[in-house]
Protein backbone atom coordinates (compact mmCIF):
# COMPACT_ATOMS: atom_id res chain seq x y z
CA UNK A 1 0.00 0.00 0.00
CA UNK A 2 1.28 3.73 -1.25
CA UNK A 3 1.57 5.94 1.83
CA UNK A 4 2.75 9.31 1.82
CA UNK A 5 4.18 11.39 5.02
CA UNK A 6 1.86 13.91 5.89
CA UNK A 7 4.79 16.95 5.88
CA UNK A 8 5.28 16.13 2.67
CA UNK A 9 1.12 16.78 1.43
CA UNK A 10 1.07 19.78 4.14
CA UNK A 11 4.15 21.52 2.62
CA UNK A 12 2.79 20.99 -1.25
CA UNK A 13 -1.23 21.99 -0.17
CA UNK A 14 0.01 25.05 1.61
CA UNK A 15 2.39 26.26 -1.23
CA UNK A 16 -0.43 25.58 -3.76
CA UNK A 17 -3.00 27.20 -1.82
CA UNK A 18 -0.55 30.43 -1.22
CA UNK A 19 0.23 29.94 -4.80
CA UNK A 20 -3.72 30.37 -6.30
CA UNK A 21 -3.99 33.39 -3.38
CA UNK A 22 -1.60 35.06 -5.68
CA UNK A 23 -2.64 34.33 -8.61
CA UNK A 24 -6.47 35.18 -7.28
CA UNK A 25 -4.82 38.40 -6.65
CA UNK A 26 -2.81 39.16 -10.52
CA UNK A 27 -6.21 38.22 -12.28
CA UNK A 28 -7.63 40.76 -10.23
CA UNK A 29 -5.09 43.10 -11.66
CA UNK A 30 -5.00 41.97 -14.85
CA UNK A 31 -9.16 42.81 -14.90
CA UNK A 32 -8.65 46.53 -13.28
CA UNK A 33 -6.39 46.99 -16.69
CA UNK A 34 -9.19 45.52 -18.58
CA UNK A 35 -11.39 47.79 -17.52
CA UNK A 36 -8.89 50.67 -18.21
CA UNK A 37 -8.76 49.33 -21.34
CA UNK A 38 -12.43 49.36 -21.89
CA UNK A 39 -12.49 53.10 -20.66
CA UNK A 40 -10.61 54.58 -23.33
CA UNK A 41 -11.42 52.37 -26.21
CA UNK A 42 -14.68 52.00 -27.55
CA UNK A 43 -13.87 50.27 -31.10
CA UNK A 44 -15.13 46.83 -32.06
CA UNK A 45 -11.59 44.78 -32.57
CA UNK A 46 -11.07 45.94 -28.73
CA UNK A 47 -14.78 45.38 -27.50
CA UNK A 48 -14.06 41.47 -28.53
CA UNK A 49 -11.01 41.20 -26.80
CA UNK A 50 -12.58 42.88 -23.83
CA UNK A 51 -14.99 40.06 -23.66
CA UNK A 52 -13.00 37.00 -24.12
CA UNK A 53 -10.58 38.57 -21.55
CA UNK A 54 -13.08 39.12 -19.44
CA UNK A 55 -14.85 35.57 -20.01
CA UNK A 56 -11.18 33.78 -19.62
CA UNK A 57 -10.84 36.00 -15.91
CA UNK A 58 -13.93 34.32 -14.57
CA UNK A 59 -13.40 31.04 -15.86
CA UNK A 60 -9.80 30.99 -14.29
CA UNK A 61 -11.17 32.94 -11.12
CA UNK A 62 -14.10 30.39 -10.49
CA UNK A 63 -11.51 27.33 -11.65
CA UNK A 64 -9.09 28.33 -8.62
CA UNK A 65 -11.72 28.81 -6.38
CA UNK A 66 -12.95 25.08 -6.82
CA UNK A 67 -8.86 23.88 -6.86
CA UNK A 68 -8.40 25.64 -3.55
CA UNK A 69 -11.55 23.97 -2.32
CA UNK A 70 -10.87 20.87 -3.50
CA UNK A 71 -6.86 21.30 -1.66
CA UNK A 72 -8.58 22.21 1.76
CA UNK A 73 -11.26 18.92 1.50
CA UNK A 74 -8.42 17.02 0.65
CA UNK A 75 -5.81 18.74 3.47
CA UNK A 76 -9.09 18.02 5.75
CA UNK A 77 -8.71 14.43 4.94
CA UNK A 78 -5.29 13.66 5.21
CA UNK A 79 -5.37 15.34 8.72
CA UNK A 80 -8.22 12.71 9.88
CA UNK A 81 -6.47 9.83 8.69
CA UNK A 82 -3.32 11.13 10.47
CA UNK A 83 -5.32 11.09 13.42
CA UNK A 84 -6.10 7.44 12.77
CA UNK A 85 -2.86 6.11 12.11
CA UNK A 86 0.74 6.62 12.49
CA UNK A 87 1.70 9.49 10.51
CA UNK A 88 0.60 8.60 7.08
CA UNK A 89 -2.07 8.91 4.81
CA UNK A 90 -3.78 6.39 2.48
CA UNK A 91 -2.93 5.51 -0.83
CA UNK A 92 -6.23 7.23 -2.27
CA UNK A 93 -5.43 10.10 -0.33
CA UNK A 94 -2.02 10.16 -2.34
CA UNK A 95 -3.50 9.63 -5.28
CA UNK A 96 -6.03 12.40 -5.00
CA UNK A 97 -2.60 14.73 -3.95
CA UNK A 98 -1.16 13.40 -7.46
CA UNK A 99 -4.20 14.54 -9.31
CA UNK A 100 -4.12 17.81 -7.16
CA UNK A 101 -0.86 18.57 -8.34
CA UNK A 102 -1.30 17.52 -12.20
CA UNK A 103 -4.87 19.89 -12.17
CA UNK A 104 -2.42 22.73 -10.17
CA UNK A 105 0.55 22.58 -12.63
CA UNK A 106 -1.81 22.81 -15.38
CA UNK A 107 -3.88 26.03 -14.06
CA UNK A 108 -0.51 27.24 -13.60
CA UNK A 109 0.85 26.72 -16.76
CA UNK A 110 -2.64 28.26 -18.14
CA UNK A 111 -3.02 31.45 -16.18
CA UNK A 112 0.95 32.11 -17.37
CA UNK A 113 -0.24 31.95 -20.87
CA UNK A 114 -3.47 33.98 -20.35
CA UNK A 115 -0.88 36.86 -18.65
CA UNK A 116 1.04 37.32 -21.56
CA UNK A 117 -1.81 36.98 -24.02
CA UNK A 118 -3.50 39.45 -21.89
CA UNK A 119 -0.21 41.72 -21.80
CA UNK A 120 0.28 41.73 -25.63
CA UNK A 121 -3.42 42.77 -25.80
CA UNK A 122 -2.96 45.80 -23.64
CA UNK A 123 0.49 47.11 -24.85
CA UNK A 124 -1.64 47.58 -28.07
CA UNK A 125 -4.66 49.42 -26.96
CA UNK A 126 -2.71 51.01 -23.73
Amino acid sequence: MKTASIKHLQFAHNAWLRAIEFYKLELHILQERLEEIAFDNTGKDVAEGIEHYQNQLIIHRDYLDGLAHRIKTNVRKAESEIRQSSGNVSESTVLVHDELAEQYHTEENMINQLRHEFNRFASKWM
